[in-house]
């Protein structure tokens, strides 16, 4: 779904609130790589871009994330296995 360093900083942001400047630094990106990695989960809300004491945060929206999973992905897995089932039977 996502490369490796967009999808370990979308694990980290799963446990909480991480100030963007943090995050830069640990994977030795710009902020502006961070944001423009981000930008369509920032855009549709799976991630929300924080403005609080002067600094940016970022944080992930879980329950999103696990609404999405469950919906979509889960799903279309089940409804996929319930088809080859009904071809092997």
């Amino acid at each position: 779904m996502f490369d490796p360093l967009t999808s370990s900083i979308i694990a980290e942001l799963e446990g909480g609130k991480i100030e963007k400047s943090i995050l830069a630094k640990r994977y030795s990106v710009s902020e502006y790589e961070i944001i423009e990695r981000l930008s369509y989960l920032i855009d549709h809300g799976f991630i929300q871009h924080i403005f609080e004491n002067n600094q940016w945060f970022l944080l992930a929206d879980n329950e999103k994330f696990d609404k999405f999973i469950e919906n979509e992905n889960f799903d279309t897995a089940i409804n996929g296995l319930e088809k080859m089932d009904s071809y092997l039977n």
